[in-house]
């Protein structure tokens, strides 16, 4: 269980940084009449790592229902 919480915790502070690089990619586009273009790309890393943790977050009900399931019938 603690595994999922640090999942969870880090998913949150990632978001976080997310959010930050968005707005600071959108102040640099419109301050700049040409801007950098891996200032454009700057999100997609923690876009990244927010895709991969939602997604295990996604599934994990699943798996831990479908293991109950598991655990159930073989107790019988």
């Amino acid at each position: 269980m603690k595994w999922n919480k640090r999942i969870r915790q880090t998913h949150r502070w990632v978001s976080m940084a997310f959010t930050v690089t968005v707005i600071m990619a959108a102040v640099a586009v419109s301050v700049q009449q040409q801007p950098a273009e891996w200032v454009l790309y700057l999100p997609l890393f923690p876009l990244t790592f927010l895709m991969f943790s939602g997604l295990y977050m996604f599934v994990l009900p699943y798996v831990t229902k479908r293991r109950g399931e598991r655990a159930a019938v073989s107790a019988e």
